[in-house]
This record gives structure tokens, sequence and C-alpha cells, in this order.
């Protein structure tokens, strides 16, 4: 590392735990499938204590092979940007080595995630190149909690969908909502409020 902080590298990893939790090698070939590994990134997150209750994780849409996982960092790492979405994104493309899951070349992409995306993971799924949302827990489950969401609107979701992104709501929402409440019950940084 440098000893100028201006020129300061940004390292963003996985939490040890990760090892343990994601079986790398399977095929998830259902939405109620993957939503459970996200789930269960969301709860290992809050357990461990590694950041919020939101977990997310790119799979190629028709092998069902898992490309990237992501975590809620924001904490852990002292990054507003770091929410379950971004990270999922950043180590997909990393991982493919591009800057869009949608490059001719590529397996067609979609993102699953544990609760409704806010407006900047919103905004980032839009760049990311995926062709599909999946989501857990609703906005409104999030915003209990007095996460700030920011200005998503029904328009936003269309905007997506004329590009071609389509989404899918709900998923599993009860149990991607218990994670919700497990961070609730356990104190834990509401960070934006």
């Amino acid at each position: 590392m440098t000893s100028d902080p201006g020129l300061a590298a940004l390292r963003v990893d996985y939490p040890p735990w990760v090892r343990d939790q994601v079986a790398w090698g399977r095929a998830y070939r259902s939405d109620p499938d993957r939503m459970r590994l996200v789930i269960a990134l969301a709860r290992a997150n809050v357990e461990q204590e590694t950041g919020g209750p939101f977990g997310a994780a790119i799979f190629e849409a028709e092998s069902g092979k898992l490309v990237s996982v992501g975590m809620n960092s924001v904490v852990r790492l002292n990054n507003c940007a770091l929410h379950a979405e971004i990270v999922a994104f950043m180590m997909a493309q990393r991982r493919i080595g591009s800057f869009t899951l949608k490059a001719p070349n590529l397996a067609v992409h979609e993102l699953v995630t544990s609760c409704e995306p806010c407006a900047m993971c919103l905004g980032a799924t839009l760049w990311s190149g995926v062709s599909r949302v999946v989501c857990g827990a609703a906005r409104e489950d999030a915003t209990r909690l007095r996460f700030e969401e920011g200005p998503v609107f029904p328009e936003s979701y269309r905007y997506l969908e004329d590009r071609g992104v389509r989404i899918a709501r709900h998923v599993l929402r009860e149990e991607a909502k218990e994670i919700l409440e497990l961070y609730r019950s356990r104190g834990g940084t509401i960070y934006n409020a």
C-alpha cells in the first residue's frame, strides 16, 4: 500500500464464511432454489456480524450456474456503495472479465436478491447487463426497519422492463423478511436512516 492516502487502493473481498456457505459448482435450477442461497447469505452475514441483512447472487439464467455472490458490506468495508447487489455485480464482472454481463459471447445472467433493490442498486441493475431480477422481501419490509431505499417508484421498474429486464417479486418473501427481523432483533446498524 502506498503512503499517499490519495492513492489508496480499494479492495473488496468476501468475508471468510463464504467459503463454507457457497456451493460454487452446484447448479441452482429454480427461482426458489436460487433465493434460498441468497437468503442463506443474508442470514450468515447477520449471524457472523459482517454486514446488513441483504444477500444477492448472479446466475447464468439457463444453466443455473452460480457466477458470483454478494452480501451487504457497507459497515464491514466502510463504503456506502457496497450493497449486496453491487458486490454481486462487481464480483461477477471481475470473474468473467467484462464490464457488462450482456456481452455477446456470454450466457444470459440474472440477479437474485433477498430484497427489492434500493435506488442505487436498481440503477446499477440497468447498467450491469442482467436480463432478469428476482426479489425476495419487498421494499416496505426494509423500510419498516428504517432503511432508506431512496427514490424507487413503479416507473423505475417499468423503465427496466421497457429495456428488456424482467422482474419477479416476492419469491420466498416471508423467509426473506425473517432475516430483516433477525437483524432488527440483534440491534444491527441502520446505516442510512
